[in-house]
């Protein structure tokens, strides 16, 4: 298996996560604007003015733009739909991610290529063949087992299944970040309870809650092992990834658009070097649990295989939030870069940074730069550690820009770790 035969998807939610993704080796990207997508509200979203910037800095790294337009359309709907179909087309967006059919119709006819939304839970040949008239990739369902998806990509070949470019419909699945408890993200329960439908691009995630259940004859509290019967931990494949490629599947989607920089490119980096190990012969068990240990330092719930290997029922989270084993803390902003000697002064704000500690600037043009400092200097003289309030000079192995911020990282108490 060829690297060059395998895509890697990188949620996008800002600049700073798409300069992330350029960095770690991204061949696509996928993105939301204004509402119409699944993360209308949980993340940032761009709006349209923005598809221009992003589609050139797409192109100027060889990346392809996905525009996911991929929630329950009403009919009131149907007219942003379009304009927002109508802009991507424009700016050369090189597909839209959608599920509904009146979306999937519209951007056919204006010749705008489209991609399957996981939210259709494909998950049958027949299904597939009836979509490809209209896509050339399909996200099938994230509940069929590696056998499953591998009888539905035999098929595809045997049946020569192809979309509207001619070229056999690819297999893209999730292949790491955050699973719902709902059958392919369709879920009614933040709707029910606060009004706003996950449906909609509006989730309010009152799954990940702890919650006591209560008999109500007898008023008694039933226990149960675990309190977040409903959170499931995040799905990553990275340590059976060469399965997951041997199942059919060619485009590796990453979950996490509300998610930061720095999720963004450990999480791309780390699944490109295991693909560039299997490609090379060197992929081991051993090596795949060191890229797992390193997906940990960043925001997780803990890891699963997901339903990829059979299993039926989720693995549940233990505590609300991250089960990172680091936590970032902010340290302050950049408030000067000297090109000529490499070296930044910062405006220690929030919490103080010391030689050798692990540091990060991030920014929409610079991404994210990692590094331990080996030279900090306050007032031209040389300090083991610069404090609170005090500004600080540090070499940096890269261009920073002004406005950039700065972060450590530290250990995070084990116990909070799945």
């Amino acid at each position: 298996m060829r690297r060059s035969d395998i895509e890697i998807m990188a949620p996008v939610g800002c600049y700073e996560s798409l300069a992330a993704a350029v960095q770690a080796g991204a061949d696509s990207i996928y993105f939301g604007v204004e509402q119409l997508n699944m993360r209308a509200r949980s993340s940032f979203n761009f709006t349209l003015d923005d598809l221009s910037k992003i589609v050139s800095i797409a192109r100027e790294n060889g990346i392809k733009t996905y525009l996911t337009v991929n929630t329950i359309l009403y009919d009131e709907d149907l007219a942003p739909m379009r304009r927002i179909m109508d802009h991507a087309r424009r700016e050369g967006i090189d597909a839209v991610i959608v599920s509904d059919q009146a979306a999937i119709a519209y951007a056919r006819s204006i010749g705008l290529e489209v991609h399957i939304s996981t939210q259709l839970s494909l998950s049958n040949i027949e299904s597939v063949a009836f979509y490809a008239q209209y896509a050339d990739v399909v996200v099938l369902a994230r509940e069929l087992s590696l056998p499953q998806i591998g009888a539905i990509d035999r098929a595809i070949r045997e049946r020569n299944i192809r979309g509207p470019k001619d070229e056999l419909v690819r297999i893209e699945m999730f292949a790491h970040g955050a699973l719902c408890m709902a059958v392919s993200g369709k879920c009614y329960l933040s709707l029910h309870h606060t009004g706003c439908s996950a449906n909609r691009g509006s989730c309010r995630q009152v799954c990940r809650r702890a919650y006591t259940a209560r008999d109500k004859e007898t008023g008694e509290e039933l226990t149960v092992e675990n309190q977040y019967i409903m959170s499931p931990k995040d799905l990553c494949t990275i340590d059976f990834l060469d399965l997951f490629l041997d199942a059919g599947v060619r485009v590796l989607k990453i979950e996490g658009r509300a998610r930061s920089a720095e999720y963004v490119k450990r999480v791309v980096g780390c699944y490109d070097e295991a693909l560039r190990a299997i490609e090379a012969g060197t992929y081991t068990p051993e090596r795949a649990a060191a890229w797992k240990e390193r997906l940990r330092t960043v925001f997780n719930r803990g890891f699963w295989g997901g339903y990829y290997q059979g299993e039926k029922a989720g693995e549940w989270t233990r505590h609300y939030g991250s089960s990172a084993t680091r936590r970032k803390v902010y340290v302050g902003k950049v408030t000067n870069y000297f090109a000529r000697i490499g070296v930044v002064e910062v405006l220690v704000e929030a919490a103080p940074i010391a030689v050798g500690e692990s540091a990060f600037i991030t920014g929409e043009t610079t991404g994210v730069l990692e590094f331990e400092p080996d030279d900090i200097r306050v007032a031209f003289e040389s300090v083991d550690e610069a404090p609170q309030g005090v500004y600080c000079s540090i070499k940096v192995p890269a261009i920073v820009r002004r406005g950039d911020k700065l972060y450590k990282t530290v250990p995070v108490d084990p116990a909070r770790c799945d």
